[in-house]
């Protein structure tokens, strides 16, 4: 085997939440590019199927289920309909998250525990059926957590609930991957993006001073692009990463350097 044979997932099953757009929608394309069949998550049903189509359009297997992942059954159906229709699930990519920007002193506690029960909660939900799937169907997989440099390092927008959440996930990735990797054979790891163009950073990246500001402060000298996510993404599920588990991967241009 070639080593870039051992970034390819044929027979593999991704599940890939906040499939409906942004970052989610280039996760599940790397996935299928890679040779994975899909099951998609996300609450937006029209959006979730475009997401889909292009899955469908590289020769891939999909589904898409309308997923909230604050809801526990959801998640729950969501990792049943991947194991009964496409046969086994071995990939998780628990990406869907919200962000909201308010004053600390000033924020509604809602939001906040809103922001939590998406962003950190969800993860939980979706990684515990995922993985009592695996150890079901006797074999390993791979959990991928989408985090944040905000969850490694301050910001300047200030967002308490959103930074919260995704140092939640950090914390979550390392004490999945104690319990799961040596005895169930399930790697967890987490990718931390820094500023990429997407949905949710759309509105902040609009603002030229803001901009401006976070480039000043990224080594590499500008806003991520989207493709570049694919490598790392590919690195922790496939078994390119085989010996890689519980780790925090920024992809940051060296947003954590400072």
């Amino acid at each position: 085997m070639s080593a870039l044979d051992l970034f390819r997932l044929p027979g593999k099953v991704a599940i890939v939440t906040g499939a409906s757009s942004g970052l989610g929608v280039t996760f599940a394309e790397t996935l299928a590019d890679a040779g994975a069949d899909l099951a998609l998550g996300a609450r937006r049903v029209d959006r979730l199927e475009e997401t889909k189509g292009k899955i469908e359009a590289l020769g891939q297997r999909c589904i898409s289920v309308p997923t909230d992942v604050s809801s526990l059954a959801d998640c729950q159906a969501l990792v049943a309909a991947a194991v009964r229709e496409l046969g086994r699930v071995d990939i998780l990519v628990n990406n869907a998250g919200i962000g909201y920007a308010a004053p600390a002193h000033k924020e509604d506690p809602r939001t906040f525990e809103q922001v939590v029960a998406v962003n950190l909660t969800g993860a939980w939900h979706m990684a515990q059926a995922f993985a009592q799937a695996c150890i079901e169907a006797g074999h390993g997989g791979s959990v991928i957590n989408v985090s944040s440099v905000l969850g490694m390092s301050g910001g300047d927008v200030p967002q308490v609930g959103y930074s919260a959440s995704k140092a939640g996930l950090l914390g979550l990735t390392r004490d999945l991957a104690m319990q799961w990797s040596a005895r169930r054979g399930i790697r967890v790891n987490a990718l931390a993006p820094s500023f990429f163009d997407s949905e949710l950073t759309g509105p902040l990246l609009a603002n030229d001073a803001a901009a401006e500001k976070i480039i000043s402060r990224t080594p590499l000298g500008r806003i991520g692009r989207t493709h570049e996510l694919a490598g790392p993404l590919l690195l922790l599920a496939s078994d390119a990463g085989s010996y890689i588990t519980g780790i925090t991967l920024p992809v940051d241009g060296g947003w954590t350097l400072h």
